[in-house]
């Protein structure tokens, strides 16, 4: 019989709220976990990261937080403190606004560790300092916050890569709804939440299923119900171009990413859900940099032009020409795929 967990290693981690975040979160519960096997991990977070959550072996509990972006939730966030009360002696607060602190403070948790920022000074017990150029990673950051700060300033610390659980049986089940063939696959996700100038060009993802059904590959569009337009051009009059965008949940796209052999995705998060499934990554960069959110696996290609003006970091293209996408062309990522080894094996 394993050992009881010890009061010292109840842990509450507060969550971010995107999808790619949380997937590369697991880095951090990946280390908590290989520290302290015995430890119970909480994690704070909104109700629909729950699918991707269940899929990760080192969290215990979800102790869902639902309120909109921008939204304080003071009523919410009251509740779910005072149910989180007494359970846990050390929270990490992986987001850095003054919201995200107030839970593990009004839970009373006697240890509450996060960066500096807004101001957190009472609802944080141990503020740490962002160093960005020794943490120059979305992923860094949070594994630091699981580590001494003494490991922190050596900066040689391991970063766990992320790993998701498929289920065969939802997987066969979606094979049969969706009328999917039995050909090598290729996922496409042109979605990214955050804004246009993070997505490669629709004509281009167009270009690239036709020569890639071509090549004898069944093509499946992914992305949630705002995406199901943009799927609707990728695929429409063309056969073996499945668009799958809302017909779909998280956890399905899960298993459904690990079903392809490559994805050919912008920065987003389901980028680092196939990362986090295996699945070789063609990943398109423009406004982002692969520097700072790369996906975390070494089954991957990077396409990134570079160009002078990027990466801004914006929502919207500042010169309105997305010229980092527009001129990344579909030979190029085509060219990419079709010489690894699943490319070669899948050819006509």
């Amino acid at each position: 019989m394993s050992q009881a967990a010890t009061p010292e290693s109840r842990i509450l981690v507060v969550g971010p709220s995107w999808v790619g975040d949380m997937v590369m979160a697991q880095s951090l519960f990946k280390t908590l976990k290989q520290r302290q096997p015995e430890s119970h991990l909480g994690v704070v977070a909104p109700g629909w990261s729950q699918p991707i959550l269940e899929r990760m072996q080192e969290v215990d509990e979800v102790a869902t937080l639902d309120v909109g972006h921008g939204e304080f939730g003071w009523a919410t966030r009251r509740t779910l403190a005072k149910q989180l009360r007494g359970r846990f002696d050390r929270a990490i607060v992986l987001p850095r606004s003054w919201k995200s602190a107030l839970v593990p403070f009004l839970a009373r948790i006697p240890h509450r560790v996060g960066f500096t920022g807004e101001q957190r000074y009472g609802l944080l017990n141990e503020r740490r300092e962002l160093d960005k150029a020794r943490l120059d990673q979305t992923v860094k950051r949070f594994v630091a916050l699981g580590l001494s700060a003494e490991e922190i300033r050596r900066g040689d610390f391991a970063i766990p890569r992320p790993r998701l659980r498929i289920d065969s049986a939802n997987l066969a089940a979606l094979h049969e709804r969706l009328g999917l063939g039995r050909q090598p696959a290729v996922g496409m996700m042109p979605g990214a939440e955050y804004g246009p100038a993070k997505q490669w060009p629709l004509g281009h993802f167009r270009e690239l299923a036709g020569r890639l059904t071509a090549e004898g590959f069944e093509v499946r569009v992914l992305g949630g119900p705002k995406d199901a337009a943009a799927g609707e051009a990728i695929a429409e009059g063309q056969a073996q171009v499945h668009n799958l965008c809302g017909q779909t949940r998280l956890a399905d796209a899960v298993d459904l990413l690990a079903d392809c052999q490559q994805v050919v995705t912008n920065d987003s998060g389901l980028m680092h859900v196939a990362a986090a499934v295996g699945t070789r990554v063609q990943a398109l960069y423009g406004s982002s940099s692969p520097a700072y959110t790369p996906p975390l696996t070494d089954s991957a290609e990077i396409h990134y032009l570079g160009l002078s003006c990027s990466p801004c970091f914006e929502r919207n293209c500042p010169l309105g020409h997305t010229n980092c996408l527009v001129q990344l062309s579909p030979q190029r990522v085509l060219a990419a795929l079709l010489a690894t080894p699943t490319g070669v094996i899948a050819r006509n």
